[in-house]
């Protein structure tokens, strides 16, 4: 039976996709999120930008005001949207938004909610094509450094922070499962052996999995 490993904790009918699969499964969280204190000047924010969920997270004990958001990922979307906020562009990635933002949104001005381990991608378009933004950190994203002794037939990254606190102690010596490009470019560093999930969605990156193995 090939065994995976899973760089964060999967919920039960995501593990359930996998064994049923007659895949096996270890998990544990690369990353821990922590949120940061912050207080903005104006409770009412025009146009916020929210390239993950835990920025969405990380907000929500505020009480803002927000009339439109601009997001990366459906999952955020799907978050953003069951709090009654009002979704004007949605991506895959913060490049693909930005690229949204700059052609057809340049006249706004921005709130942007992000990460200390953010891409530069969205800031230096912003900055290259004059949109006008403020940026908060509102999360960090810590690495949770594990070292693991067997070894594995496939290994699931959900970010680029996830493919840096593994790599610290470990290897890739096997196939990398990734959510999306942004993450794959980080297991570049390490391995040409990749396999893209076909939506940034964890169920798809499994998908991939149970597919890579019905077909050996």
């Amino acid at each position: 039976m090939p065994t995976v490993l899973s760089t964060k904790n999967l919920a039960v009918n995501q593990k359930e996709l996998l064994l049923n699969s007659g895949i096996g499964l270890v998990e544990y969280d690369a990353i821990n999120i922590k949120f940061i204190d912050f207080n903005l000047e104006n409770v009412f924010v025009k146009n916020a930008i929210f390239t993950s969920k835990n920025a969405v997270r990380a907000i929500e004990k505020k009480d803002l005001q927000i009339e439109n958001c601009f997001c990366v990922g459906e999952k955020t979307r799907a978050y953003l949207e069951e709090r009654n906020f009002k979704v004007l562009e949605n991506a895959e990635n913060a490049k693909d938004l930005a690229l949204k933002i700059v052609t057809h949104h340049n006249e706004r001005e921005f709130q942007f909610f992000s990460g200390n381990k953010r891409r530069e991608e969205l800031p230096d378009l912003f900055r290259r094509k004059n949109i006008k933004y403020k940026e908060v950190k509102v999360y960090k994203t810590e690495l949770n450094l594990k070292n693991f002794d067997s070894e594995f037939d496939g290994i699931l990254f959900f970010s680029p922070s996830g493919v840096q606190s593994f790599t610290n102690n470990n290897k890739i010596s096997t196939t990398a499962f990734c959510i999306g490009e942004t993450t794959a470019s980080e297991v570049k560093k390490y391995t040409e052996t990749i396999i893209v999930a076909t939506k940034p969605t964890i169920e798809n990156v499994i998908a991939k999995v149970v597919s890579h193995f019905k077909n050996k």
